[in-house]
C-alpha cells in the first residue's frame, strides 16, 4: 500500500469518527446523560487524528508536497467533513491528474 492510499484510508477513518463524535456522542452526552459515548468516542478520534498526522507527514516527505497543499490538508483534518473533501484531490492525484482549479463541475472526477 503506498502513503497516500494510507493516508485515504485514514483520512475517511478520522473523518467518519470526527463526525461520528459530533453527531451522535456529543448529543448522546447532553441530550441523554452518557458522557462516556464522548470519553470513546473521543478518544477513537483523537488515536485517529494522530494516525492522520502521522499519514500527513509521510505523504509530505515521500511526495514533496508543497507547504500550502500540507496546511490545506491539516485545516481539512480540522473541518467536520473536510477530510472528505479533501480526499477528492487526493483521488486526482493518485489518477495522475492534474489538481482541480475550481472551473471543473465536481462530476468531472
Amino acid at each position: 500500500m503506498t502513503a497516500l492510499q494510507q493516508f485515504r484510508i485514514i483520512g475517511w477513518l478520522e473523518g467518519t469518527s470526527f463526525l461520528f463524535l459530533l453527531l451522535v456522542a456529543m448529543p448522546l452526552k447532553y441530550l441523554a446523560g452518557l458522557p462516556s459515548a464522548v470519553r470513546i468516542t473521543g478518544s477513537v478520534h483523537g488515536l485517529l487524528f494522530l494516525l492522520f498526522m502521522a499519514a500527513l507527514f509521510r505523504v509530505v516527505l515521500e511526495r514533496r508536497w508543497p507547504i500550502q497543499r500540507t496546511v490545506i490538508a491539516f485545516v481539512a483534518s480540522l473541518v467536520p467533513g473536510g477530510t472528505f473533501v479533501f480526499d477528492r484531490s487526493l483521488k486526482r492525484e493518485m489518477a495522475g491528474l492534474p489538481p482541480a482549479t475550481g472551473s471543473e463541475p465536481a462530476s468531472s472526477l
